[in-house]
């Protein structure tokens, strides 16, 4: 197979432009801001003729496969699947409704690993905990027998980090009640919308501790249940619900990473790894997490290939099972621990605009920093003292002590859709996502084309 930037080169370019400079890159930029349609045309295809991709499933397989047939269509070298096993959690049927003393229903969601009701159901007591430190302050014994309700709201921030904030109720917070003797837990979703769609997504109990019914309301159904505990306890009554979550757990089945590459001019040197992540959650179609993402870092590597064939190999990594548990970034990383990176990005925040550039080698290599910087002003994006750690998949360059960077993204209404059935193609934005391909293609190709160390030992 002939590699991306070689047949771009033949057939877009005059073979004289092979040697690009860097107003070449820059113009590829600028066409991407422009007229881009690779990071559209993935993300429409794969969540029109894919849709929902969840971990483990016969779905997400028939999504690497069409991953797959779409990087070779679109020229990429080495298009590979690198198959893994995982554990593998399946929804089953979900409802909750108050029994005594305001009977009505509310609208949730199982969250990822969360144990089973049975067909029939739980019915108990709920108590409220209006945060998580209420939570983990309530007394060992004190919730026998009874639902935990953790009703602590997510703030909206342009960097995310109101995710950090909120992120505890629903990654712990089932297995803190279960401590306390509760028999299933229901969180506020972690979200920052107000529409009747909950946010599932992963939680976690401990080895050996087996996992209680968990579950997220809807954020107008958590505030309706807040209003009625209020209500019941003024009056001196007790508030129940009856639940039926009815998930299991299937064992191991197979997931898969699908790598591809532009081939650099000299091979020997350690690549550019581009990773975003192919699976999503259930109840949407995994436009905005992360359909976009892969969109974005295979449309940016085309236009840097279509500037001439980079110096560095490009290296794209479309990683599998991210929701459940990173066990494709993890494997990625077990797999190729002896292969050295260069630096690695992760584009898995949605698709609205890059606003900042942050790395982990700005005061380590500050003349590279201020020229990436420089490249990408005129699209918007600003300066940042902030260390990068990276995302979720390129947990090779933490471990090998590698160059980070991350093009953040706005993300202010990222949380209005993250893990909801509102996670569709309708909500992103053409110009928005052309931004993303434009600003990772300028940083992308500075990179690809550095010849010495990205980050430098300190």
């Amino acid at each position: 197979m002939r590699t991306l930037a070689l047949a771009l080169v033949a057939v877009i370019i005059p073979a004289a432009a092979a040697a690009e400079t860097p107003a070449g890159l820059a113009a590829q930029a600028d066409e991407a801001l422009k007229s881009d349609q690779t990071a559209w045309d993935f993300v429409e295809g794969i969540t029109t003729e894919v849709g929902p991709r969840q971990a483990g499933t016969e779905a997400e397989a028939r999504g690497r496969a069409w991953a797959q047939d779409w990087l070779s269509r679109n020229g990429f070298a080495r298009v590979m699947l690198e198959p893994y096993k995982m554990d593998t959690w399946l929804r089953g049927a979900e409802r909750a409704e108050v029994v005594t003393p305001f009977p009505q229903k509310l609208v949730i969601a199982a969250l990822g690993d969360s144990g089973s009701t049975g067909e029939g159901g739980i019915t108990a007591p709920v108590v409220g905990f209006s945060s998580y430190a209420k939570l983990e302050a309530a007394p060992a014994g004190s919730l026998k027998g009874k639902i935990a309700f953790i009703d602590h709201s997510m703030r909206v921030t342009q960097d995310g980090s109101g995710y950090a904030f909120a992120g505890p109720v629903r990654w712990t917070g089932p297995a803190l009640a279960a401590s306390k003797g509760a028999v299933a837990a229901v969180i506020r979703s972690v979200g920052t919308d107000d529409h009747r769609t909950p946010h599932t997504g992963g939680t976690t109990f401990a080895e050996g501790v087996k996992p209680i019914p968990a579950g997220a309301l809807s954020n107008p159904d958590a505030d309706n249940l807040e209003r009625m505990l209020a209500r019941a306890g003024a009056r001196g009554a007790e508030l129940t619900m009856k639940l039926v979550l009815t998930p299991r757990f299937v064992g191991q089945t197979e997931s898969g990473n699908v790598v591809s590459e532009i081939t650099g001019r000299d091979p020997s040197l350690p690549p550019v790894l581009l990773a975003c992540h192919l699976d999503s959650w259930d109840l949407g179609t995994g436009a905005i997490d992360d359909g976009a993402g892969c969109g974005i870092i295979a449309a940016a590597a085309r236009h840097v290939a279509a500037a001439g064939q980079p110096l560095r190999t490009i290296r794209l990594l479309f990683a599998g099972a991210e929701e459940t548990g990173v066990w494709g970034g993890n494997a990625y990383a077990a797999a190729h621990a002896k292969e050295p990176v260069a630096v690695a990005m992760e584009s898995d925040f949605g698709a609205d605009r890059v606003w900042r550039l942050d790395t982990n080698f700005t005061a380590t290599n500050p003349e590279l920093y201020k020229r990436l910087a420089n490249a990408v002003a005129r699209f918007g994006v600003s300066t940042s003292a902030v260390d990068a750690s990276g995302g979720a998949d390129i947990e090779i360059a933490r471990q090998q002590g590698g160059a980070v960077i991350e093009l953040q993204q706005d993300g202010t209404r990222y949380f209005d859709l993250h893990h909801t059935a509102d996670d569709t193609l309708d909500k992103i934005d053409p110009a928005q996502l052309r931004q993303n391909v434009a600003v990772w293609t300028q940083v992308v190709g500075i990179l690809a084309n550095e010849p010495g160390p990205i980050k430098p030992a300190e």
